[in-house]
């Protein structure tokens, strides 16, 4: 499919993307976001969504899920699209204008933002074959609604922080939570680990240390119970189990990018002030820039994503001005234009 000619696509539908795509309508230009993972939000949705975040701005404390609510709904005031499940492929040049390529559609824009945070990013899966036919049949990669867990037996596999978040915050909603891990030797806060050592010692969670998944029993088509192996003893113990979740972090690719041109360093596009990429016409922000001074923080890459788009805006139309002035002053709120 071919989709119409926008002055702006953004890569990336996380935050800053989220953020990008508002600002661009907001300067009066057409755009649309294109992101590999099935809904919006990035990492804030895919890993820690129940997760609360308090460094953004005029929010004392919110919920990761909650900021990717107001950032999506934010951005939906002007009506452009966000095209989720689209793993960025190519890009090609014609005439004035570059063309987006994915395995199924392709996107005609003027300008181009990065803002693919650490680049398009998948779970790692489970290394035991016993789990591969489970997938999406009781081995869930994501967790969107905790609710969807009450009442079940979960199992969490890792020793991260998304493992240890996971492990707390079901405590209560599951039936029962087991954390399984390697080792005694935790990638996590230190904060959450003790909050679930406490959890432990007072019976309302169970934890398996230098254990890992040996086999999946069944019962009528369902996961019914783990066989967990001691790494050390290789013995084996038998836990109940509805669901597992895999907390093995994640592995990030940059993919076609790299062969844009662009100016790269380790994984990350080197910018200068106006969030130039390296190629005219491309802009990035967010967490996959570096510059001097940088911070990989969601506040820096609202600020990034500003730039970038006024930047792009007066690469696709010189006329108009780098600076827009304040949103209390613009007409498109239906305010005095200054």
């Amino acid at each position: 499919m071919r989709h119409d000619l926008r002055d702006l696509t953004i890569i990336g539908a996380g935050p800053t993307g989220l953020f990008a795509l508002f600002y661009a309508g907001m300067r009066g230009a057409t755009a649309q976001i294109v992101d590999a993972l099935d809904q919006p939000g990035g990492q804030l949705a895919a890993l820690y969504p129940e997760k609360l975040i308090f460094d953004v701005a005029g929010f004392p404390e919110v919920l990761a899920k909650d900021l990717v609510h107001s950032l999506v709904r934010q951005a939906a005031r002007f009506g452009h699209p966000i095209h989720c499940g689209q793993v960025v492929t190519g890009l090609e040049t014609e005439a004035d204008h570059f063309v987006l390529r994915t395995a199924t559609d392709e996107f005609p824009t003027r300008s181009i933002l990065i803002a693919a945070g650490i680049g398009a990013f998948s779970p790692r899966r489970l290394p035991q074959a016993c789990a591969a036919p489970w997938y999406g049949k009781g081995i869930e990669e994501h967790v969107l609604d905790p609710a969807r867990f009450a009442g079940q037996h979960v199992v969490i596999i890792g020793g991260g922080d998304s493992a240890f978040d996971w492990a707390h915050q079901l405590q209560g909603r599951a039936a029962s939570v087991t954390l399984v891990h390697r080792s005694d030797r935790f990638r996590a806060h230190h904060a959450t680990v003790e909050a679930v050592r406490a959890d432990v010692a007072a019976g309302r969670t169970a934890m398996h240390t230098f254990h890992e998944l040996h086999d999946i029993h069944a019962v009528d088509g369902r996961i019914h119970e783990l066989e967990l192996r001691d790494v050390k003893a290789k013995t084996t113990i038998r836990v109940r189990c509805d669901v597992v979740l895999p907390m093995l972090g994640f592995v990030s690719d940059l993919g076609a990018l790299t062969t844009w041109g662009l100016t790269l360093e380790k994984d990350e596009i080197i910018v200068n002030s106006q969030m130039e990429a390296g190629r005219p016409g491309i802009y990035a922000a967010g967490d996959v820039v570096t510059h001097p001074g940088k911070l990989k923080l969601i506040a820096t890459g609202f600020s990034e994503a500003a730039i970038a788009v006024n930047q792009a805006v007066h690469f696709v139309y010189p006329e108009k001005k780098v600076n827009p002035g304040h949103s209390s002053n613009l007409a498109v709120f239906g305010q005095k234009d200054d």
